[in-house]
């Protein structure tokens, strides 16, 4: 294992001293690490809170800032924060309108977040999301995983938010986000965790795992590698019939990079979903490209499509300031 570190047990606290230096305009360190925060929070906004295991950065730390999380819970690598990081985070950026809690389906995720919103004696509610097409049922999960849609999910109700957005709206609406949002992703590469010092699973070099989860679980097949258009194909075909899109809409399209794959590969990607979209004649109006939502070391992408209406997309395009997104600041 080659890896840029020091002691295993400390990447992840070593890790967020380094993010709250280079981003301190934006964020700061709760106490203990427990939680990364807003540096300033308007008072009377609900508060946004997500988090999830560390090694898919920059989720979600990244995304906090000015029209998406108030504050996010770093666990380990691939392992759920507690309870307590989430009650801390609630009571630290909660200031008289409520928290929402943004939680990826994952069993740990969806136990821990639970436990924080019956500790959390003020106003709060949770959005799940649970986007991935791949698998109904996982190593992880009961039901479909969230992945990259998350990050979908956090910037269009961040908007929201900052627009004084109420706590029983912002919930309807990343529900409904949610629900217009689906993904798909393909390892070529397994991922190395810094503590197991191996990889977590094994792929021939004429391999790839279709449907692959963002910790490295299976996904629908293991089947032999096929070039970029055949993925793409697979990928965009297993989203575009959940969501059944009439002739004409509008999508917002993710390619999202696992972490390992280099931006030649993605903005390729990029190019063979959106001529199948326009054969399908689905229109991308809006698009992201990147390591986005990663699994450490992975090479591979997912695909997310979203789709959109004008009020959504006004969303989409309202102003971002976070470590990982900018724009309209």
């Amino acid at each position: 294992m080659k890896k840029l570190i020091n002691h295993v047990d400390d990447v992840l606290a070593e890790s967020l001293d380094g993010f709250a230096a280079a981003h301190g305009d934006i964020v700061s360190l709760g106490e203990g690490h427990l939680f990364v925060r807003r540096r300033t929070i308007r008072p009377g906004k609900v508060a946004l809170i997500s988090g999830g295991g560390s090694g898919h950065e920059p989720l979600h730390a990244g995304f906090v800032g000015h029209g998406m999380l108030d504050a996010a819970c770093p666990g380990h690598v691939f392992t759920s924060p507690t309870p307590d990081q989430m009650l801390a985070a609630a009571e630290a950026v909660e200031t008289g309108a409520g928290v929402l809690f943004i939680v990826k389906n994952y069993s740990g995720d969806m136990m821990n977040f639970q436990m924080a919103a019956d500790m959390f004696e003020r106003d709060n509610a949770t959005v799940i999301v649970n986007d991935d097409v791949a698998v109904e049922n996982s190593t992880y999960t009961t039901g479909r995983r969230g992945v990259a849609g998350t990050l979908i999910v956090e910037k269009m109700v961040g908007a929201a938010a900052e627009g004084a957005g109420k706590l029983a709206a912002l919930k309807t609406l990343g529900e409904s986000v949610n629900r217009a949002t689906a993904s798909m992703g393909v390892a070529l590469t397994s991922c190395t965790v810094p503590a197991a010092g191996k990889p977590t699973f094994q792929l021939g070099a004429d391999e790839m795992e279709m449907g692959v989860g963002i910790h490295g679980e299976p996904g629908r097949r293991r089947v032999k590698l096929s070039d970029a258009d055949d993925i793409a194909a697979e990928l965009t075909g297993a989203i575009l019939k959940e969501l059944s899109p009439k002739h004409g809409q509008e999508v917002i399209l993710l390619v999202n990079g696992f972490g390992g794959t280099p931006a030649l590969e993605l903005y390729l990607m990029v190019h063979a979903v959106r001529k199948l979209l326009a054969g399908a004649g689905i229109k991308a109006v809006r698009y992201l490209t990147g390591p986005y939502v990663t699994s450490l070391d992975m090479a591979g992408c997912s695909i997310t499509l979203t789709a959109v209406d004008k009020p959504m997309l006004a969303l989409w395009d309202a102003p971002v300031h976070t470590a990982a997104l900018r724009w309209g600041m």
